[in-house]
């Protein structure tokens, strides 16, 4: 399996909601990697460590992103494959729990190992993203 096969087959794992498939779609090791501190991590209440185990991104993409995302869509913008690692731009947008709508560019470096996605590396305007999900709030976590 290619990296690009790899990737499409995790985002469209993350889209099912299905355990199983997420898991199957990771290495046992894999990671995901953002900035600490980001609106999203605060609106939920996921920390660092919890990502960086399957367990905490399963836990994350088939619960907590569930209550925190309505309606989310995320476009596939570009996307660039380099033997095991793939870049990729992306818009995701959705209606956030406290009904504010949220659209935010990201670029995704995700590696591949052994036709699995063995860690993902998430980048996105963070200002923006502070400014859609609180607007002019104090940031607080919004889901239990």
């Amino acid at each position: 399996m290619s990296a690009r096969e790899a990737v499409t087959k995790l985002f469209q794992a993350f889209g099912s909601g299905d355990a199983a498939r997420i898991r199957n779609a990771l290495t046992p090791d894999a990671r995901w990697i953002a900035p600490p501190g980001n609106a999203t991590a605060i609106a939920s209440g996921a920390t660092a460590e919890q990502m960086l185990t399957v367990d905490g991104i399963v836990a994350f993409m088939t619960d907590t992103y569930r209550r925190l995302f309505q309606d989310a869509t995320s476009e596939p913008l570009r996307l660039i494959e380099s033997n095991d690692m793939v870049v990729m731009e992306t818009m995701f947008r959705a209606r956030m729990v406290n009904g504010r709508d949220y659209a935010n560019r990201y670029c995704w470096i995700i590696q591949v190992r052994d036709g699995k996605v063995s860690e993902l590396r998430e980048y996105m305007d963070t200002h923006a993203g502070f400014a859609m999900i609180f607007g002019d709030q104090a940031p607080q976590r919004l889901v239990d």
